[in-house]
């Protein structure tokens, strides 16, 4: 099987290659061999190749410069997200698929529009914070933490809902979004490690097999649970 790190020199804050290299750990888990093709700017990508797409959070300047080279790839994109194929978008970089982006000086970038929603940056400001997050297809909530200075508007079907921390706006209770085996969040942590029934999930929609998690990867969401839980419950 393979996977690609899409840009993955520029959209890279927070460690978030951690989530491919916990997907390549359990797709050989499961008993498949699995390589990983990283790619960047005005490189030749041919999505069809690939089991797995992931494109990590940058900056907003990168998030931009990266823009710019993704509207070209947006209809191959948009025909690997409709072959039911899996991708996960982290970060600032699912912004990108919507119809546009407004930074915080008033210019206005067209986005791919794989989505309807609009997304707008903060002037200054940053907003952060550690996040709890449930969703109906698991049965555990997720973890993490968001770090965004953009309001997202226009999702009327948020894959998650926010117990703690922020959503795709501020006044709103959900957060990012889904379509088909496309999987868009700000959720960092990195998401795939910090949770590891999120990662079987998505590694049996990639492999077809069911793949148990590493031990200490289970604690250590179980006391991150516990703690972030006990601040709800406040």
């Amino acid at each position: 099987m393979k996977i690609l790190h899409m840009y993955h020199d520029v959209m890279n804050l927070y460690g978030e290659y951690a989530n491919v290299l916990a997907m390549r750990d359990m797709i050989i888990k499961s008993g498949e061999p699995c390589t990983v093709d990283k790619k960047s700017y005005g490189e030749e990508v041919d999505f069809g190749e690939y089991d797995f797409v992931y494109i990590g959070s940058g900056t907003e300047r990168g998030q931009k410069s990266v823009l710019a080279d993704f509207l070209p790839r947006r209809d191959a994109f948009k025909a690997y997200v409709e072959s039911g194929k899996v991708a996960l978008l982290t970060g600032n970089s699912f912004e990108m698929l919507g119809k546009t982006i407004t930074d915080s000086d008033g210019r206005s970038y067209s986005g791919s529009e794989l989505f309807d929603f609009t997304v707008t940056e903060q002037n200054k400001t940053r907003n952060t914070a550690d996040a709890v997050f449930t969703a109906e297809f698991l049965s555990r909530p997720l973890v993490g933490f968001i770090n965004k200075c953009s309001e997202i508007k226009g999702i009327s079907e948020p894959m998650f809902l926010v117990k703690l921390g922020l959503g795709n706006c501020s006044d709103g209770k959900g957060e990012g979004v889904r379509k088909n085996n496309l999987f868009c969040t700000h959720l960092t942590g990195p998401v795939l490690m910090k949770n590891p029934e999120f990662l079987t999930y998505m590694t049996k929609l990639v492999t077809g097999r069911d793949v148990e998690p590493n031990p200490l990867a289970v604690k250590g969401y179980e006391v991150t649970v516990r703690e972030l839980n006990a601040r709800i419950e406040q």
